[in-house]
């Protein structure tokens, strides 16, 4: 499920699938967040471009996690900011589009989302269109359901994501919380090589507990998975400076971790809100195996970040 690029499997949640699930766990072998992650929130989006094969027009939803890090900016994959549609269109037919800007994307911080009346069925085959009206009303009038505007990082390529897997939304409206996400030092990460088996981290997510060739289960519950670095050097031909390889610290077998819908989602030092990375994408496309985790503590990414901030996410 989501979209992938050669082997990489990106890590995005497809609503088609995880609407009709229990809520239940969400990262695979995690545990419940509660509280602990407030500002940790799932996003919730639609595509005007994508293929649903239940309607005869285009027009698709997607969830991934991002992390609150100041009142009005949320910082996710750049995968999960990529093709969002602006009012229902789309951001990437045109010679001046490029897939940024998309507003028909929302932020929720609760533990678990109220997706009550988030059904396709009443709309397949013939109504995308009023599918995508129905969600927006919907969306729009609960107030735990923040809308925004999506970016992403100025070098990112749908065609190779991971190389520039970051994005951000930006709020229509602040969230007051006590605390939120703090981003890391440049090179933050390099003080744990040689510490690998020592440094525990905290991968936050909404993702899906359990993907098969032929089922999904799960989902759209913050949930907390421990992890561990296993490799400084890059994975699948991307250098080190881009990708780390987690592992689920409890799992000997390589059986926990991310998932779909989990895109986005931070990695924190444990015990702290230092975010040091973010969830992007997985080698098996079954959430059986490795993590990858795109480092944030760059400088092309704290620079644009920085922008961000000086409301410049252009």
């Amino acid at each position: 499920m989501g979209r992938r690029t050669r082997k990489l499997v990106a890590l995005v949640g497809v609503v088609a699938a995880f609407v009709i699930a229990a809520p239940a766990a969400a990262i695979t072998d995690g545990q419940a967040d509660g509280f602990i992650h407030a500002y940790v929130g799932e996003l919730f989006f639609y595509v005007p471009d994508d293929v649903d094969d239940r309607f005869t027009d285009p027009g698709q939803w997607y969830s991934c996690t991002g992390t609150l890090i100041s009142p009005t900016i949320v910082v996710t994959a750049g995968h999960c900011a990529y093709a969002i549609g602006r009012d229902g269109t789309s951001t990437t037919d045109g010679a001046a589009e490029d897939g940024s800007g998309g507003n028909d994307v929302w932020v929720s911080f609760q533990e678990v989302p109220d997706f009550s009346g988030i059904a396709a069925a009443p709309f397949i085959p013939d109504d995308n269109a009023g599918r995508y009206t129905h969600y927006r009303d919907l969306l729009n009038g609960r107030s735990e359901w923040h809308r925004g505007t999506a970016y992403h990082h100025p070098d990112f390529d749908n065609d190779d994501f991971a190389s520039f897997d970051l994005g951000v939304v930006i709020l229509d409206r602040p969230v007051q919380l006590a605390t939120y996400g703090r981003l890391p030092t440049l090179r933050y990460l390099d003080r744990f090589k040689g510490k690998e088996k020592a440094q525990l981290f905290e991968s936050v997510g909404y993702g899906v507990e359990t993907s098969t060739p032929k089922t999904e289960t799960g989902g759209d519950t913050r949930r907390i998975s421990i992890q561990k670095i296993v490799n400084f050097n890059g994975v699948h031909g991307m250098g080190p400076n881009i990708a780390l390889l987690f592992t689920h610290n409890n799992s000997s077998k390589h059986t926990g971790g991310t998932c779909y819908g989990d895109s986005g989602g931070p990695t924190f030092v444990a015990g702290t809100n230092l975010m040091v990375a973010i969830t992007s994408w997985g080698i098996q496309p079954n959430c059986t195996g490795n993590d990858v985790q795109y480092r944030v503590d760059q400088s092309d990414d704290l620079g644009w970040l920085a922008a961000v901030a000086a409301g410049h996410p252009r």
